[in-house]
């Protein structure tokens, strides 16, 4: 398995320092000596790359960024991306996507995060935008869940509305969080799953450090337990983790549990 980092940013300076956060996190990962499971964690034995970005050049980093992702669809069973904002999940969907296409296989994406992230997109979609360009890019909508979303711009409503894209809400995930994981299993089975997690999917009480805390979500165990689940899918084939902030953590709270759900994953 490869651990990649990404540290990409197209936040219009609102996520400024999100770029900083996969070096945190690989960082804490070193404190973290064995999984849930009891599998070991050595650094030293993990694949671990990193995509080197220029953060001025948004065009040129989404480029290198989606000829990395292609490259690993192809080589590798499955890969785990640490961002970075959420802007970077555009190119590596993109890439996903075209993968899967290119090779015939069906695509599915499941999207943990407190916004939908679908305002309408600039040229090069910033992490406000990115999942409504992939979806205009003809992303398949009905392969498409968003989870954990609480706070919509009515723009946004209007879009996914339209397009019909099936939102697993934070009360339905929380009326029983086994039937909801049974519920994401079933949503992918048969096809191939890239799941992206904004680490705001997670309460702000947990998870203080990143851009835009949204009161409401997940405790830090049920999204431990979520992606234990999840990470049982065979046909499992990319994680990214996004939107994590060092500069605006408390106590290095979210780096840690960023590094905590990157345990889990391998």
């Amino acid at each position: 398995m490869y651990l990649v980092k990404v540290p990409g940013i197209n936040g219009l300076d609102k996520t400024k320092g999100c770029e900083k956060a996969p070096n945190k996190v690989v960082e804490a990962l070193k404190t973290i000596y064995c999984n849930e499971f009891g599998k070991l964690i050595d650094l030293q034995l993990l694949d671990l790359e990193e995509i080197h970005l220029d953060n001025s050049d948004v065009e040129l980093s989404n480029n290198l960024i989606y000829k990395n992702g292609f490259k690993m669809f192809e080589s590798q069973p499955k890969t785990i991306y640490v961002g970075g904002d959420h802007s970077i999940s555009y190119s590596l969907t993109r890439s996903f996507f075209d993968f899967c296409q290119n090779s015939g296989r069906e695509s599915c994406l499941i999207v943990f995060d407190a916004h939908a992230d679908c305002m309408i997109p600039m040229k090069e979609p910033t992490h406000e935008e990115w999942l409504r360009k992939l979806i205009e890019d003809g992303f398949p909508v009905k392969n498409v869940l968003l989870v954990g979303v609480r706070n919509i711009d009515k723009e946004e409503i209007r879009f996914l509305k339209e397009k019909g894209i099936r939102i697993l809400s934070m009360n339905s995930l929380l009326e029983n969080l086994s039937e909801s994981c049974d519920i994401l299993m079933e949503f992918s089975n048969g096809k191939e799953l890239y799941v992206s997690i904004d680490i705001d999917v997670i309460d702000p009480a947990f998870a203080p450090g990143t851009g835009y805390c949204e009161p409401g979500g997940l405790s830090s165990r049920e999204f431990i337990y979520l992606i234990q689940r999840i990470n049982k899918i065979k046909n499992l084939r990319a994680v990214d983790i996004v939107e994590i902030n060092p500069f605006k953590d408390e106590n290095n709270k979210t780096v840690k549990l960023g590094a905590k759900i990157l345990g889990e994953l391998l």
